[in-house]
C-alpha cells in the first residue's frame, strides 16, 4: 500500500465528508462505540477543567468526553465534520468548536487533557514534533495526554504504532508514560506533564 509522504491536507478529509457524512462510521461501528468506552475509562481522572480534543469530527466521542470536563475545546480541519459536531453537541454549552489543522494553527487556552483519537498518523515525522512543541506551551503543569491509534495497514503518512512511538519519543522531556494497552486492532497510550505542580 502507498504511504502519503506527507501530512493530509483538508482536501483530503473534505472529499471524504462529501462522499459519506460519516466516513469512519464514528457513529455506527461497534468498534469505535468499544474504543471510546476504554478511552474514557483510561483517563485518570474522574473530571478536568478545561480539556482539548484534537481531531473530533462529527462529535461523537466529544459529546461522552463533555461529561467529564467543565470545558471543552473540539477542533476538526474540516467544516463539513464540524457541522455535524455542533449539532450533536448543540445542548452542550461549555463545548467550544474551532476549525484549525494542527499543528500550524492552534486554539487559545491551556489545558488539564489533550486527546488524539486516530489523529497523529495524519501528519508527518516533523509534523509530529510540531504538534508535541505546540502542547507543551498549553499543558497545565500534571495535566494528562491521551493518545488512540488504530494499528492496522494504512496509507497515511505514519502507521498507528509509528506515530505513538514517535510523539512518546518527542515528548519524553516532560511527559512520562503513564499507562499503555493495546487490542488486536488499536493502541492506547497515557502520558501525563512530569512537572506537576498547580495549575
Amino acid at each position: 500500500m502507498n504511504r502519503h509522504a506527507h501530512s493530509l491536507p483538508p482536501s483530503y478529509f473534505d472529499l471524504r465528508y462529501a462522499d459519506d457524512p460519516d466516513p469512519w462510521q464514528f457513529a455506527t461501528s461497534a468498534y469505535e462505540r468499544e474504543k471510546y468506552a476504554v478511552t474514557l475509562d483510561a483517563l485518570p481522572r474522574r473530571a478536568y477543567a478545561s480539556a482539548l480534543e484534537i481531531g473530533c469530527s462529527i462529535g461523537v466521542l466529544t459529546e461522552a468526553l463533555a461529561q467529564r470536563c467543565d470545558a471543552l475545546t473540539a477542533i476538526d480541519l474540516t467544516e463539513l465534520a464540524l457541522a455535524q459536531a455542533r449539532v450533536r453537541c448543540r445542548d452542550l454549552d461549555h463545548v467550544r468548536f474551532e476549525l484549525a489543522q494542527v499543528p500550524g494553527q492552534w486554539p487559545e487556552g491551556r489545558f488539564d487533557l489533550i486527546l488524539l483519537s486516530e489523529v497523529v498518523y495524519y501528519l508527518d515525522a516533523g509534523d509530529v514534533r510540531s504538534l508535541v512543541a505546540r502542547m507543551k506551551g498549553c499543558l497545565r503543569p500534571g495535566g494528562d495526554v491521551v493518545l488512540v491509534h488504530w494499528t492496522g495497514e494504512t496509507h497515511y503518512p505514519l502507521t498507528g504504532d509509528e506515530a505513538a512511538e514517535l510523539f512518546v519519543e518527542t515528548a519524553r522531556p516532560f511527559l512520562r508514560v503513564q499507562g499503555q494497552s493495546r487490542t488486536d486492532q488499536y493502541r492506547l497510550d497515557v502520558l501525563t506533564e512530569m512537572q506537576a505542580g498547580p495549575a
